[in-house]
C-alpha cells in the first residue's frame, strides 16, 4: 500500500495477472493493511454502487468514534475518488486529493476514520464496491457539499453533477464546521492509537 497525501489515505496497486482468459488479481490482502496501518481493518459492511455518468456521490462521513474507515474499488467503468480531509486542527485540512479507479488498473483506495469521501462516475453503469469498518449508522451519518467553493475540488469537465438531494443541501465545509459536525484531528489521533492498541 501506497500513502497518498492525506494522513490515513492510502493507494493499492495490484499485480494484474492476464492472459487470453481475462485477469486475476488480488484486491484485498490483510496483511498488506496491517503493515500499512498498524492494526487490522476490521469488515463490518461491504457496499456496491451502480452510477451513471455524472452521477456525484459525498462527500460523506461519520462521527468519530467510531466513525467508518473505507476501502473502495470500481469494478466496472470508471470514476474519480475524492479524498477530503476535514479534521479539524490536521495539517492537511480542507485538503483533498483525487485518484481514478476503474476497471482496467484496478487500484483501490482505503481511507481511515474522520476523512470524508466521495466520488464521480466517470463512465455509465461505473460500480463501486467499498469494504467498511463500521456498518451504516443514520444518526452518526455526515455529510458536506462536493460542490463547496472553499474546498475547490476540480471535477472532470463535461459532465454535468449529478447529485442526490441530500448531497445537494448538504452544508459546506464552514457551515459543518461551526455547527460541530466534523471530527477534529486530536480525537482521530486517539482512536487510531486506540486501534493500534
Amino acid at each position: 500500500m501506497k500513502p497518498l497525501s492525506i494522513e490515513g489515505a492510502w493507494l493499492f496497486e495490484p499485480k494484474v495477472f492476464g492472459d487470453n482468459r481475462g485477469s486475476f488479481h488480488e484486491w484485498f490482502k490483510a496483511p498488506a493493511f496491517d503493515g500499512a496501518l498498524g492494526h487490522r481493518f476490521d469488515l463490518a459492511q461491504a457496499n456496491c454502487s451502480v452510477s451513471s455518468a455524472g452521477t456525484l456521490r459525498g462527500i460523506h462521513f461519520a462521527d468519530v468514534p467510531p466513525s467508518q474507515a473505507k476501502y473502495v474499488k470500481c469494478v466496472r467503468g470508471a470514476i474519480l475518488d475524492v479524498i477530503v480531509d476535514i479534521r479539524v486542527g490536521s495539517p492537511t485540512y480542507k485538503k483533498w486529493q483525487t485518484v481514478r479507479l476503474d476497471d482496467q488498473d484496478h487500484h483501490s483506495v482505503y481511507l481511515a476514520e474522520g476523512l470524508g469521501h466521495g466520488f464521480m462516475a466517470l463512465t455509465d453503469d461505473a460500480t463501486v464496491v467499498y469494504l467498511c469498518s463500521e456498518g451504516y449508522a443514520p444518526e452518526r451519518e455526515h455529510g458536506v457539499n462536493p460542490l463547496d467553493p472553499e474546498i475547490g475540488i476540480v471535477w472532470p469537465e463535461g459532465l454535468e453533477p449529478v447529485l442526490s438531494g441530500k448531497d445537494a443541501d448538504a452544508p459546506s465545509l464552514a457551515e459543518a464546521e461551526a455547527a460541530g459536525l466534523l471530527p477534529t484531528w486530536e480525537d482521530c489521533r486517539q482512536y487510531y492509537a486506540k486501534l493500534r492498541g
